[in-house]
Protein backbone atom coordinates (compact mmCIF):
# COMPACT_ATOMS: atom_id res chain seq x y z
CA UNK A 1 0.00 0.00 0.00
CA UNK A 2 1.34 3.43 -0.97
CA UNK A 3 1.42 5.82 2.01
CA UNK A 4 -0.90 8.80 1.74
CA UNK A 5 0.81 12.07 0.87
CA UNK A 6 -1.24 15.26 1.01
CA UNK A 7 -0.51 18.97 1.26
CA UNK A 8 -3.94 19.90 2.64
CA UNK A 9 -6.02 18.83 5.60
CA UNK A 10 -9.00 17.93 3.40
CA UNK A 11 -6.90 15.13 1.95
CA UNK A 12 -6.93 13.41 5.33
CA UNK A 13 -10.69 12.95 5.27
CA UNK A 14 -12.08 9.66 4.03
CA UNK A 15 -10.35 6.66 2.51
CA UNK A 16 -11.27 4.49 5.49
CA UNK A 17 -10.88 0.68 5.56
CA UNK A 18 -13.59 -1.94 5.59
CA UNK A 19 -13.20 -4.74 8.14
CA UNK A 20 -14.99 -8.06 8.48
CA UNK A 21 -16.44 -8.37 11.99
CA UNK A 22 -17.10 -11.93 13.22
CA UNK A 23 -17.05 -11.22 16.96
CA UNK A 24 -20.00 -12.76 18.87
CA UNK A 25 -22.44 -9.90 19.57
CA UNK A 26 -23.47 -11.29 22.00
CA UNK A 27 -23.73 -14.75 20.40
CA UNK A 28 -21.89 -16.19 17.37
CA UNK A 29 -22.75 -14.57 14.04
CA UNK A 30 -21.46 -15.19 10.49
CA UNK A 31 -19.96 -11.73 10.08
CA UNK A 32 -20.65 -8.34 8.57
CA UNK A 33 -18.59 -5.58 6.99
CA UNK A 34 -17.80 -2.49 9.07
CA UNK A 35 -16.66 0.80 7.58
CA UNK A 36 -14.19 2.22 10.13
CA UNK A 37 -14.88 5.94 9.87
CA UNK A 38 -13.02 6.79 13.06
CA UNK A 39 -9.76 6.18 11.16
CA UNK A 40 -10.46 9.27 9.05
CA UNK A 41 -9.20 12.63 10.32
CA UNK A 42 -12.05 14.28 12.21
CA UNK A 43 -14.17 11.11 12.13
CA UNK A 44 -17.15 10.42 9.91
CA UNK A 45 -18.76 13.83 10.37
CA UNK A 46 -15.74 15.61 8.93
CA UNK A 47 -17.19 14.61 5.55
CA UNK A 48 -20.39 16.55 6.31
CA UNK A 49 -18.45 19.43 7.88
CA UNK A 50 -16.30 19.99 4.79
CA UNK A 51 -19.36 19.68 2.56
CA UNK A 52 -21.43 22.24 4.49
CA UNK A 53 -18.59 24.73 4.93
CA UNK A 54 -17.10 24.53 1.44
CA UNK A 55 -20.46 24.78 -0.33
CA UNK A 56 -21.50 27.72 1.83
CA UNK A 57 -18.28 29.47 0.78
CA UNK A 58 -19.01 28.71 -2.88
CA UNK A 59 -22.48 30.27 -2.60
CA UNK A 60 -21.17 33.31 -0.72
CA UNK A 61 -23.16 32.49 2.42
CA UNK A 62 -19.92 32.17 4.39
CA UNK A 63 -17.71 35.21 3.92
CA UNK A 64 -13.90 34.98 4.12
CA UNK A 65 -12.79 34.67 7.73
CA UNK A 66 -16.33 34.68 9.13
CA UNK A 67 -17.05 32.67 12.24
CA UNK A 68 -18.86 29.32 12.06
CA UNK A 69 -21.33 28.62 14.90
CA UNK A 70 -22.94 25.23 15.44
CA UNK A 71 -24.63 23.12 18.10
CA UNK A 72 -23.06 19.70 18.66
CA UNK A 73 -22.91 16.77 21.05
CA UNK A 74 -19.24 16.52 20.11
CA UNK A 75 -18.57 14.51 16.94
CA UNK A 76 -19.53 17.11 14.33
CA UNK A 77 -17.60 19.63 16.40
CA UNK A 78 -14.33 17.83 15.66
CA UNK A 79 -15.14 17.83 11.96
CA UNK A 80 -16.00 21.52 11.98
CA UNK A 81 -12.80 22.36 13.87
CA UNK A 82 -10.88 20.54 11.14
CA UNK A 83 -12.81 22.22 8.33
CA UNK A 84 -12.46 25.62 9.99
CA UNK A 85 -8.70 25.23 10.28
CA UNK A 86 -8.39 24.02 6.70
CA UNK A 87 -10.61 26.70 5.17
CA UNK A 88 -9.72 29.69 7.36
CA UNK A 89 -12.67 30.17 9.71
CA UNK A 90 -12.86 30.41 13.51
CA UNK A 91 -15.35 27.97 15.03
CA UNK A 92 -17.69 28.43 18.01
CA UNK A 93 -19.39 25.26 19.23
CA UNK A 94 -22.44 25.30 21.47
CA UNK A 95 -22.24 22.23 23.69
CA UNK A 96 -23.78 21.22 27.01
CA UNK A 97 -22.76 20.06 30.46
CA UNK A 98 -23.06 16.40 29.45
CA UNK A 99 -20.15 16.68 27.02
CA UNK A 100 -17.25 14.55 28.24
CA UNK A 101 -14.18 16.36 29.63
CA UNK A 102 -11.93 14.68 27.08
CA UNK A 103 -14.07 16.05 24.24
CA UNK A 104 -14.02 19.54 25.71
CA UNK A 105 -10.24 19.37 25.89
CA UNK A 106 -9.94 17.98 22.37
CA UNK A 107 -12.19 20.61 20.81
CA UNK A 108 -10.39 23.45 22.57
CA UNK A 109 -7.02 22.00 21.60
CA UNK A 110 -8.15 22.07 17.97
CA UNK A 111 -8.95 25.76 18.24
CA UNK A 112 -12.71 25.77 18.79
CA UNK A 113 -14.31 28.10 21.30
CA UNK A 114 -16.95 26.41 23.45
CA UNK A 115 -20.24 27.91 24.63
CA UNK A 116 -21.49 25.55 27.35
CA UNK A 117 -25.20 25.25 28.15
CA UNK A 118 -25.76 24.27 31.79
CA UNK A 119 -29.52 23.53 31.89
CA UNK A 120 -31.65 21.51 29.46
CA UNK A 121 -34.86 22.94 28.07
CA UNK A 122 -37.82 21.46 30.02
CA UNK A 123 -39.46 20.22 26.81
CA UNK A 124 -36.78 20.14 24.10
CA UNK A 125 -33.95 18.85 26.28
CA UNK A 126 -30.28 19.65 25.78
CA UNK A 127 -30.64 20.06 22.02
CA UNK A 128 -33.36 22.67 22.40
CA UNK A 129 -31.32 24.56 24.99
CA UNK A 130 -28.27 24.48 22.73
CA UNK A 131 -30.23 25.85 19.79
CA UNK A 132 -31.47 28.76 21.95
CA UNK A 133 -27.90 29.60 22.98
CA UNK A 134 -26.73 29.22 19.39
CA UNK A 135 -29.19 31.84 18.18
CA UNK A 136 -27.93 34.23 20.84
CA UNK A 137 -24.31 33.65 19.80
CA UNK A 138 -25.18 34.21 16.13
CA UNK A 139 -26.68 37.59 17.02
CA UNK A 140 -23.39 38.59 18.70
CA UNK A 141 -21.24 37.97 15.59
CA UNK A 142 -21.89 39.91 12.41
CA UNK A 143 -21.77 37.63 9.38
CA UNK A 144 -21.60 34.43 11.44
CA UNK A 145 -22.62 31.27 9.61
CA UNK A 146 -24.77 28.49 11.08
CA UNK A 147 -24.44 25.22 9.10
CA UNK A 148 -27.64 23.88 10.77
CA UNK A 149 -26.64 20.23 10.44
CA UNK A 150 -30.18 19.08 11.23
CA UNK A 151 -31.69 20.63 8.08
CA UNK A 152 -28.81 21.45 5.74
CA UNK A 153 -28.94 19.35 2.52
CA UNK A 154 -25.17 19.72 2.24
CA UNK A 155 -24.95 17.44 5.29
CA UNK A 156 -26.18 14.27 3.51
CA UNK A 157 -24.49 15.38 0.29
CA UNK A 158 -21.17 15.17 2.12
CA UNK A 159 -21.52 11.40 2.42
CA UNK A 160 -21.50 10.73 -1.32
CA UNK A 161 -17.76 10.06 -0.99
CA UNK A 162 -18.46 7.50 1.75
CA UNK A 163 -21.01 5.78 -0.50
CA UNK A 164 -18.58 5.67 -3.42
CA UNK A 165 -15.91 4.15 -1.19
CA UNK A 166 -18.29 1.46 0.02
CA UNK A 167 -19.37 0.66 -3.52
CA UNK A 168 -15.72 0.19 -4.52
CA UNK A 169 -14.98 -2.02 -1.49
CA UNK A 170 -18.03 -4.32 -1.59
CA UNK A 171 -19.37 -5.81 -4.80
CA UNK A 172 -22.91 -6.01 -3.45
CA UNK A 173 -24.78 -5.62 -0.16
CA UNK A 174 -28.33 -6.46 0.81
CA UNK A 175 -28.52 -4.56 4.11
CA UNK A 176 -27.02 -1.27 5.30
CA UNK A 177 -27.12 -0.46 9.03
CA UNK A 178 -26.73 3.20 10.09
CA UNK A 179 -27.10 5.06 13.35
CA UNK A 180 -29.48 8.03 13.13
CA UNK A 181 -28.91 11.44 14.70
CA UNK A 182 -29.15 14.29 12.20
CA UNK A 183 -30.09 11.80 9.49
CA UNK A 184 -27.22 12.94 7.29
CA UNK A 185 -25.19 9.84 6.56
CA UNK A 186 -28.14 7.47 6.18
CA UNK A 187 -29.75 9.79 3.61
CA UNK A 188 -26.49 10.47 1.81
CA UNK A 189 -25.54 6.80 1.57
CA UNK A 190 -28.98 5.62 0.46
CA UNK A 191 -29.14 8.21 -2.33
CA UNK A 192 -26.07 6.65 -3.97
CA UNK A 193 -26.10 3.01 -2.90
CA UNK A 194 -29.68 2.13 -3.78
CA UNK A 195 -28.79 2.99 -7.39
CA UNK A 196 -25.81 0.65 -7.19
CA UNK A 197 -27.49 -2.07 -5.14
CA UNK A 198 -31.22 -2.28 -6.02
CA UNK A 199 -33.27 -3.74 -3.20
CA UNK A 200 -30.84 -2.58 -0.52
CA UNK A 201 -32.54 -2.57 2.90
CA UNK A 202 -31.78 0.47 5.04
CA UNK A 203 -31.88 -0.17 8.78
CA UNK A 204 -31.90 2.79 11.17
CA UNK A 205 -30.51 2.47 14.69
CA UNK A 206 -31.72 4.81 17.43
CA UNK A 207 -31.59 5.02 21.21
CA UNK A 208 -34.39 4.67 23.73
CA UNK A 209 -35.61 8.12 24.78
CA UNK A 210 -35.15 9.56 21.28
CA UNK A 211 -38.03 11.28 19.48
CA UNK A 212 -36.74 10.80 15.92
CA UNK A 213 -38.94 7.85 14.98
CA UNK A 214 -42.01 8.72 17.03
CA UNK A 215 -41.08 7.67 20.54
CA UNK A 216 -41.41 10.17 23.42
CA UNK A 217 -38.33 12.28 24.11
CA UNK A 218 -36.67 11.39 27.42
CA UNK A 219 -33.33 12.23 29.04
CA UNK A 220 -30.74 10.09 27.21
CA UNK A 221 -27.48 8.63 28.44
CA UNK A 222 -26.20 7.81 24.97
CA UNK A 223 -24.85 10.61 22.80
CA UNK A 224 -24.13 10.77 19.08
CA UNK A 225 -27.35 9.08 18.02
CA UNK A 226 -30.95 9.97 18.76
CA UNK A 227 -32.52 13.38 19.20
CA UNK A 228 -35.07 15.22 21.29
CA UNK A 229 -36.08 17.21 18.19
CA UNK A 230 -37.07 16.12 14.66
CA UNK A 231 -34.10 16.66 12.32
CA UNK A 232 -35.37 17.44 8.83
CA UNK A 233 -32.43 15.61 7.21
CA UNK A 234 -33.93 12.31 8.37
CA UNK A 235 -35.43 10.72 5.23
CA UNK A 236 -38.10 8.53 6.79
CA UNK A 237 -39.17 7.02 3.48
CA UNK A 238 -35.83 5.34 2.91
CA UNK A 239 -35.87 3.20 6.09
CA UNK A 240 -37.17 -0.35 5.97
CA UNK A 241 -37.00 -0.70 9.74
CA UNK A 242 -35.69 0.95 12.90
CA UNK A 243 -34.15 -0.51 16.05
CA UNK A 244 -33.98 1.19 19.45
CA UNK A 245 -31.35 0.05 21.95
CA UNK A 246 -30.69 0.72 25.62
CA UNK A 247 -27.32 1.79 27.05
CA UNK A 248 -26.50 -1.55 28.75
CA UNK A 249 -27.02 -3.40 25.47
CA UNK A 250 -24.70 -1.00 23.67
CA UNK A 251 -21.99 -1.13 26.36
CA UNK A 252 -21.97 -4.92 25.99
CA UNK A 253 -21.50 -4.65 22.22
CA UNK A 254 -18.77 -2.01 22.49
CA UNK A 255 -16.77 -4.05 24.98
CA UNK A 256 -17.14 -7.27 22.98
CA UNK A 257 -15.88 -5.45 19.89
CA UNK A 258 -12.92 -4.01 21.78
CA UNK A 259 -11.80 -7.36 23.21
CA UNK A 260 -12.75 -9.58 20.28
CA UNK A 261 -11.96 -7.48 17.22
CA UNK A 262 -9.55 -4.78 18.51
CA UNK A 263 -12.00 -2.35 16.92
CA UNK A 264 -14.63 -0.43 18.78
CA UNK A 265 -16.17 2.94 19.38
CA UNK A 266 -18.89 4.70 21.32
CA UNK A 267 -22.64 4.54 21.59
CA UNK A 268 -23.34 4.77 17.86
CA UNK A 269 -20.77 2.15 16.95
CA UNK A 270 -21.90 -0.35 19.58
CA UNK A 271 -25.57 0.06 18.68
CA UNK A 272 -24.92 -0.37 14.97
CA UNK A 273 -22.73 -3.42 15.58
CA UNK A 274 -25.38 -5.17 17.67
CA UNK A 275 -28.04 -4.67 15.00
CA UNK A 276 -25.72 -5.59 12.11
CA UNK A 277 -24.75 -8.84 13.87
CA UNK A 278 -28.43 -9.68 14.39
CA UNK A 279 -29.17 -9.15 10.70
CA UNK A 280 -26.16 -11.27 9.74
CA UNK A 281 -27.47 -14.10 11.95
CA UNK A 282 -31.03 -13.70 10.71
CA UNK A 283 -30.17 -13.85 7.00
CA UNK A 284 -26.65 -15.25 6.49
CA UNK A 285 -27.06 -15.20 2.70
CA UNK A 286 -27.26 -11.40 2.58
CA UNK A 287 -24.23 -9.14 2.75
CA UNK A 288 -24.57 -6.76 5.71
CA UNK A 289 -22.63 -3.48 5.80
CA UNK A 290 -22.46 -1.22 8.86
CA UNK A 291 -20.94 2.20 9.40
CA UNK A 292 -18.89 2.64 12.59
CA UNK A 293 -19.02 6.45 13.00
CA UNK A 294 -16.53 6.96 15.81
CA UNK A 295 -13.74 5.40 17.84
CA UNK A 296 -13.33 4.77 21.57
CA UNK A 297 -11.26 7.83 22.58
CA UNK A 298 -14.04 10.01 24.01
CA UNK A 299 -15.61 7.04 25.83
CA UNK A 300 -12.79 5.84 28.10
CA UNK A 301 -14.51 7.47 31.08
CA UNK A 302 -18.00 6.21 30.20
CA UNK A 303 -18.53 3.11 28.06
CA UNK A 304 -15.22 1.51 29.06
CA UNK A 305 -15.08 2.69 32.67
CA UNK A 306 -16.33 0.04 35.12
CA UNK A 307 -17.14 2.59 37.80
CA UNK A 308 -19.22 4.74 35.48
CA UNK A 309 -21.04 1.72 34.06
CA UNK A 310 -21.73 0.30 37.53
CA UNK A 311 -23.18 3.61 38.72
CA UNK A 312 -25.56 3.65 35.76
CA UNK A 313 -26.48 -0.03 35.92
CA UNK A 314 -24.82 -0.88 32.62
CA UNK A 315 -22.96 -4.05 33.57
CA UNK A 316 -25.83 -6.48 33.28
CA UNK A 317 -24.72 -10.13 33.11
CA UNK A 318 -27.49 -11.40 30.82
CA UNK A 319 -28.71 -9.51 27.76
CA UNK A 320 -31.26 -10.49 25.14
CA UNK A 321 -30.21 -11.83 21.77
CA UNK A 322 -33.45 -10.90 19.94
CA UNK A 323 -35.26 -7.56 19.75
CA UNK A 324 -38.84 -7.14 20.87
CA UNK A 325 -41.19 -6.35 18.00
CA UNK A 326 -43.31 -3.19 17.87
CA UNK A 327 -46.10 -2.93 15.29
CA UNK A 328 -46.19 0.86 15.31
CA UNK A 329 -43.67 3.41 16.66
CA UNK A 330 -46.30 5.02 18.86
CA UNK A 331 -47.85 1.81 20.17
CA UNK A 332 -45.72 1.69 23.34
CA UNK A 333 -42.69 3.33 24.86
CA UNK A 334 -39.63 1.12 24.43
CA UNK A 335 -37.06 0.61 27.19
CA UNK A 336 -34.83 -2.07 25.66
CA UNK A 337 -33.83 -3.42 22.26
CA UNK A 338 -36.90 -3.17 20.05
CA UNK A 339 -37.51 -3.39 16.30
CA UNK A 340 -40.24 -1.81 14.18
CA UNK A 341 -40.81 -2.21 10.44
CA UNK A 342 -43.35 0.61 10.27
CA UNK A 343 -41.38 3.84 9.77
CA UNK A 344 -42.92 7.25 9.13
CA UNK A 345 -42.30 10.91 9.82
CA UNK A 346 -43.74 11.70 13.30
CA UNK A 347 -44.52 15.28 12.25
CA UNK A 348 -46.44 14.11 9.21
CA UNK A 349 -48.31 11.62 11.42
CA UNK A 350 -49.21 14.33 13.90
CA UNK A 351 -50.48 16.57 11.11
CA UNK A 352 -52.52 13.74 9.64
Amino acid sequence: MTPLVTTGLAGLVGGTPLLRITTPLPVPQPGFWAKLEYLSAGGMKARAAFSMVSRAKERGELRPGAVIVESTSGTLGVGLALAGTALGHPVILVVDDELEPVMRAMLRAHGARLEIVTEPDPVRGWQGARIDRLRAVLAEHDGAYWPDQYRNPDNPAGYASLAEELASQVEHAGCLVCSVGTGGHSAGLAAVLRKRWPGLRIVGVDTIGSAIFGQPARPRLMRGLGSSIYPRNVDYDLFDEVHWLAPAEVVDACRRLASGAFVSGGWSTGAVAAVAAWHARRAPEQQVVAVFPDGPVRYWQTVYDDGYCARHGLLQPALGTEPAELADPGAAEVTSWTRCTSVRDPLWSDAA
